[in-house]
């Protein structure tokens, strides 16, 4: 084949939990371009990643997940409860979140409930053509993240395991109360200056 260049990517069987671990940079850059007001909150922080980077930005962090994952980030792991997100009614001023994949449309709508500001969330690309759910939804941003990162299972990373490249078009969709009108649709750029 012309031009083919070898794949750096994986599959991986469905993780039990729905645990994927994105890379640093995903949440990152979005808090280095999307702004938000008040504490953030991850209800499925698995190692803190959201909780690190949200942080890293100046935000007060809290977290919560059905399992408790150390992290070895002592500041992060003291901030984080066992929960389970479908029982929670705290409210939080944004929620920001990389959540099971299976049940967004309802993760979403109990976010939108509880967050006063802004709901954050890590969403496939692919979905959004069939995502209907959505048009009556204030979904204020999507960010296209570019390259497409890798998401494997928690377990593959604990294990040792580095992921190669994304398989998968991810973005982030970002829900803000009040908004109304159409999408913007940004890029959130890995390496951007």
């Amino acid at each position: 084949m012309i031009g083919a260049t070898a794949r750096d990517s994986h599959i991986w069987a469905r993780d039990p939990h729905d645990w994927y671990v994105e890379d640093y940079w995903c949440s990152r850059r979005l808090f280095a371009e999307e702004p938000f007001q008040g504490e953030v909150h991850d209800p499925n922080c698995g190692w803190g990643r959201v909780l690190r980077s949200a942080k890293d930005a100046g935000y007060a962090v809290r977290g919560s997940d059905i399992v408790i994952r150390p992290s070895g980030d002592a500041e992060i792991d003291a901030v984080k409860r066992q929960a389970d997100f479908r029982d929670c009614v705290d409210s939080a001023d944004n929620i920001v979140s990389n959540p099971a994949f299976r049940a967004l449309p309802n993760f979403i709508q109990l976010a939108l409930a509880l967050a006063r500001r802004k709901v954050a969330v890590i969403y496939p690309v692919a979905r959004l053509n069939a995502a209907v759910w959505l048009a009556n939804a204030p979904v204020c941003r999507i960010w296209l993240m570019q390259p497409r990162p890798p998401m494997p299972p928690g377990s593959y990373l604990a294990a040792g395991h580095k992921p190669g490249g994304g398989r998968v078009d991810f973005c982030w969709l970002v829900f803000e109360h009040g908004h109304t009108g159409p999408a913007e649709v940004r890029w959130l750029r890995r390496d951007a200056p």
